[in-house]
């Protein structure tokens, strides 16, 4: 019996680990096929005798993106709907940049743990633990300094300088997602209702609905 269980234990810690991330794939390449009316878990493959050099290639990450809006940053990612050869392989990156004193918001990657880099500037940044410590990590970065956030933790970054900032993120799968907080609970379609807010967030209905005609 004791033998039973060991094996039981050890066949479910592969498995966590086998469905930690990403699938690994099962041949050199399956670059994403994206005519195909089949909906899968991830995207599916077209024949490998059409694949081209150009669905490994992405061009465009050393140009700036525009920061002009409310949060002064702008994200440039390459994931597997900007670059197809991506399929499969469970990475993707993207380039932030920031204005002068502006801010990635809070957001939460639900597929990723990510891997941020900083190319230019001082940056702000932090995570917080899930409930119930709720608790506040965070460190100032100078340029060439890494930084890790955990797997759906939320996580952000704010340029501290009055000049531009720019960093670079890498991704632990081709499809990480990003679930930016104040948009999913304040601009979500159709609205939580006011009242379920003005509770969470131990406020009155009218400042949740100001709140809400922003987003």
């Amino acid at each position: 019996m004791s033998r039973f269980l060991i094996f039981i234990l050890l066949l479910a810690t592969c498995t966590s680990f086998a469905f930690a991330s990403d699938p690994s794939p099962l041949q050199d390449f399956c670059v994403t096929d994206p005519k195909s009316p089949v909906f899968v878990n991830g995207v599916v493959c077209k024949d490998p005798k059409g694949v081209q050099a150009d669905d490994f290639l992405f061009r465009g990450l050393h140009l700036m993106g525009n920061t002009s809006n409310n949060v002064g940053s702008a994200v440039t990612p390459v994931t597997v709907a900007e670059l197809p050869g991506l399929n499969t392989f469970g990475i993707s990156m993207a380039r932030i940049d920031f204005a002068p004193m502006g801010i990635n918001p809070p957001h939460t990657h639900p597929r990723a743990t990510e891997i941020l880099t900083v190319i230019e500037g001082r940056i702000l940044v932090g995570f917080v633990t899930s409930n119930p410590e709720n608790r506040l990590i965070t460190k100032v970065l100078e340029k060439g300094d890494v930084f890790v956030f955990p797997e759906g933790l939320i996580h952000f970054q704010k340029n501290l300088d009055h000049g531009y900032a720019l960093a670079l993120a890498a991704l632990s799968s081709q499809n990480p997602g990003v679930i930016t907080i104040a948009n999913a609970v304040f601009g979500s379609n159709p609205d939580i209702p006011t009242d379920v807010l003005a509770k969470a967030f131990q406020t009155d209905i009218n400042v949740v609905n100001q709140i809400q005609s922003k987003f």
